[in-house]
């Protein structure tokens, strides 16, 4: 009769090369995946958010200790700043000396009111040439707005002339000068809805498309990959534990020199640890199949790069593409403005008032970024296979004194598994971080809503949030109240201030989860932050979260 405790063949060939579960393999594995070895960040382990375990750099120095010499001759880099700028130039000139020289506030609105148009007309030219090779004057008349020093004072040219020029943090953060230079080139897709292509930049701009599609399945891989090794590292961990519990016997009181039997407990282990092998095997399979893949991915990436490079100099810059991006960028601004809001585009001392912390500089940006992710982790996370990943949206810093940041653009229509989304962001707003939290907001809502496609008002975070407003009967747009929310989820509720009401705090808690170490904190706070603690506990006990 078949003895039911005798060891499968597998087993125990696993067990006579049984050794730490920190095998030298796991180490391998990160070498050739270039990962270092992360710790735990707000309590989740880097393999299970996917590429979360790479954060936004620490920005030490926001601002260059040599101050730009542009700004120290006002007149010559107003010269500069306009000239070969058409009619647009010309016509804003004219009414700029009316606007400074005019003494009755109803004159100055008038002339303020016909500088807009003139100024975006001018705008229009100034772009074809910063997209190209423009001189300092026209990059910054573009980037901030700054159509004459003069028009702010001392202290305020001191503040710009130590903005630091270029993205030393390569962080995908751009101000108007490089976006469109970017676009044009074709580095970056252009955001309109219509793409408008010519024939000369339209290889080199689908190679691109094809090595961001390729570049973000290599992503998905080697995550996929990070897991496997981290789920077969626990599961020789429940195998090591269980051979020792197995092997730990008491001396016979019977027989001299000999140990016990197994215990019944140890008996039913033996059928544990079959399953276990099992399970090991299935996941030595399946990263081999992904080591595979990888291979075939890392190939298909170094050949499209070689492509560009051949290509990159004979691209020149789409001009139609710049027109097109002019025009979007012109709704942008419109948008983070408002109805109400101050539509003027040249920046002058009466209506910048923002300090250093407050303006929208990159590395200002970068700094809320890494704020609000360190408060809502999956802000800037997608789901591909079945695996949060990690995707940081373009930042467009536009030179406008709108309050509300917006979402362009949710994720590429032709690759939503790893294209960045586009956020357009006032630089001058009263408050940088509320405008900054309404363009992630706007992000997170959209995401949401598309991943729900038709079902949008019934399931995930837009119908879960969808239901609770119509309930209310409240009235207006739902995504507006979405975005106060959650400005409120993230300033107010994540320190323990209860603004929001018990469903609605519900849903968040849910859907825009804290991180780990801010729900600790909370659950101690007071018994509404405790229940949902514990309904979290439930659901990762009941693998239904």
């Amino acid at each position: 009769m078949a003895d039911n405790n005798a060891l499968d063949p597998e087993l125990a060939a696993l067990l006579e090369n049984a050794t730490d579960p920190q095998e030298k393999d796991s180490l391998d594995l990160d070498s050739i995946l270039g990962i270092e070895q992360e710790e735990k960040s707000d309590g989740v382990e880097a393999a299970e958010a996917g590429s979360q375990a790479k954060a936004f750099p620490e920005i030490t120095e926001p601002f260059a200790d040599t101050p730009i010499k542009a700004f120290a001759e006002p007149l010559a880099y107003y010269k500069e700043a306009i000239s070969n700028t058409g009619e647009g130039g010309t016509r804003l000139h004219g009414i700029l000396h009316k606007y400074i020289a005019a003494k009755d506030p109803k004159d100055r609105a008038v002339f303020r009111q016909q500088a807009i148009p003139s100024f975006w007309e001018m705008l229009r030219v100034l772009v074809r040439q910063a997209s190209g090779t423009a001189s300092d004057p026209k990059k910054f008349l573009l980037r901030y707005g700054m159509l004459h020093p003069q028009l702010i004072d001392a202290e305020q040219r001191a503040l710009f002339s130590k903005i630091i020029v270029e993205n030393e943090y390569d962080q995908p953060v751009y101000y108007l000068d490089e976006w469109f230079k970017a676009v044009g080139g074709g580095a970056i897709r252009n955001s309109s809805a219509d793409e408008v292509k010519i024939a000369g930049a339209a290889t080199n701009d689908q190679q691109k498309q094809l090595l961001e599609r390729a570049a973000g399945k290599l992503d998905g891989v080697k995550d996929m990959i990070r897991n496997k090794a981290h789920a077969r590292l626990n599961t020789e961990g429940k195998l090591k534990e269980a051979v020792e519990m197995i092997l730990r016997r008491e001396p016979s009181g019977k027989a001299p020199d000999a140990l016990e039997c197994y215990s019944q407990v140890q008996r039913e282990s033996f059928t544990e640890l079959q399953e276990t092998v099992k399970e090991l095997l299935k996941i030595d399979r399946e990263t081999a199949s992904l080591y595979r893949e990888l291979s075939l991915v890392e190939d298909e990436t170094k050949t499209l790069k070689t492509k560009i490079v051949d290509e990159e100099e004979a691209v020149p810059v789409d001009l139609k593409v710049v027109d097109t991006e002019f025009e979007t960028v012109r709704q942008m601004t419109k948008m983070t403005v408002g109805r109400q809001g101050n539509h003027f585009p040249i920046l002058t001392k009466e209506y910048f008032r923002c300090g250093t912390k407050d303006a929208g500089t990159r590395e200002n940006i970068i700094t809320q970024l890494a704020w609000i992710e360190s408060i809502d982790p999956e802000a800037f996370c997608r789901v591909y296979r079945n695996k949060l990943n990690r995707i940081v949206p373009y930042v467009v810093l536009l030179p406008n004194y709108g309050d509300m940041g917006i979402c362009w653009e949710p994720f590429d229509r032709y690759n939503r598994a790893s294209s960045r989304a586009r956020l357009a962001v006032p630089m001058y707003p009263k408050n940088l971080q509320a405008a900054l939290l309404s363009a992630v907001a706007d992000l997170r809502w959209q995401v949401a809503k598309e991943k729900a496609s038709y079902y949008w008002m019934e399931e995930g975070l837009t119908g879960c949030y969808y239901q609770w407003f119509t309930e209310r009967k409240l009235k207006g747009d739902v995504k507006e109240t979405f975005i106060e929310d959650y400005i409120i989820w993230i300033t107010k509720e994540s320190e323990g201030t209860q603004r929001l009401d018990k469903e609605l705090r519900g849903i968040f808690w849910r859907y825009v989860p804290f991180a780990q170490p801010i729900k600790e904190k909370l659950k101690n706070r007071s018994f509404a932050y405790q229940e949902l603690y514990q309904r979290d506990v439930n659901r990762s006990l009941s693998d239904g979260y």
